[in-house]
């Protein structure tokens, strides 16, 4: 830590998965903070982000990945759903510890424990169990599936009339990123919350039914969910996405089905106390994202 020249501690964050769509939520927050951030980024022509140093190094380089933590009080670790994320966590976090920084806040994810056959689940809940093995003060971000997701079914919603993800009738406690961000942020720019784990959900259950009722009123007409058919949802993913990833995400959503993604007693008064506010709804994302839908192309590319 460094002194200002009001003599007060001045605390460097680096944050990795800054350009991403949670990550670049938690810089923003830290800047409304007037955060110390630096941002790791892989390529050096990434567009400057505001207020922010930018780093370049790579998850599979620990030279590069060093040399970013180099000067570094605290760690925000976000990294991407890939083959290889166990080998990318680890080797971030082992830095992290050999530099004995003051605080390392991991994103993990709802439950993670109960999905150990669910590849990326498998391997958050690896990378957990590192932090908490060794004396590197922690905090846990556990948030549940992201509102945004639903954002990229434009076409689905609006042209086909279906909500697609099979989320079942009893449905998941759905979470806006911006609620993370901000127990992200706050996690960080204070030491009470050392040794803690958060649960991050919505307020509402959100089920397969209900998603479909919520954007029936916001598109004012019928949309149908499409069921619980996993072999078709798979196989739809195939067509945006690698297979290991298609087949990734099937395995989270039977999770799902099978065990249950619904916020335990107590997760919204801890996180409605953690940020001041009760969390977001689905339904304000929604219209919020209608809203976006329905501005002109090329008046979202100028903004």
């Amino acid at each position: 830590m460094r002194v200002d020249q009001y003599g007060e501690f001045e605390v460097k964050i680096l944050v990795i998965g800054g350009t991403g769509h949670v990550g670049s939520e938690v810089v923003k927050e830290l800047n409304k903070r007037d955060a110390d951030v630096r941002v790791l980024v892989r390529k050096p022509d990434v567009e400057s982000l505001p207020g922010v140093e930018t780093v370049v190094g790579d998850l599979l380089d620990p030279v590069s990945i060093d040399a970013a933590l180099q000067g570094v009080d605290k760690l925000y670790l976000l990294n991407a759903v890939t083959p290889d994320e166990l080998t990318q966590g680890l080797i971030a976090y082992d830095l992290a510890k050999k530099r004995k920084l003051s605080q390392v806040v991991y994103h993990s994810v709802f439950r993670v424990e109960h999905f150990k056959d669910v590849p990326h689940f498998a391997s958050k809940f690896a990378i957990e169990s590192a932090i908490r093995e060794f004396d590197v003060p922690f905090t846990i971000i556990r948030p549940n599936y992201f509102f945004q997701n639903d954002a990229s079914f434009k076409d689905i919603l609006t042209k086909m009339s279906v909500y697609p993800n099979p989320l079942g009738l009893v449905g998941i406690s759905a979470v806006d990123i911006r609620d993370i961000a901000e127990a992200t942020a706050i996690t960080l720019m204070s030491d009470k919350h050392f040794g803690k784990t958060y649960n991050v959900n919505g307020a509402a259950i959100l089920s397969g039914p209900k998603a479909a009722s919520i954007w029936s009123e916001v598109l004012g007409k019928e949309i149908k969910y499409a069921g619980d058919n996993l072999d078709t949802f798979e196989e739809q993913m195939r067509k945006h996405a690698p297979s290991w990833a298609a087949f990734d995400i099937r395995m989270m959503f039977q999770g799902y089905l099978e065990r249950g993604f619904v916020a335990e007693d107590g997760d919204a008064a801890t996180l409605t106390e953690l940020l001041g506010h009760e969390p977001r709804a689905y339904e304000e994302f929604a219209h919020e994202t209608m809203r976006e839908w329905q501005k002109p192309t090329n008046s979202r590319a100028a903004a």
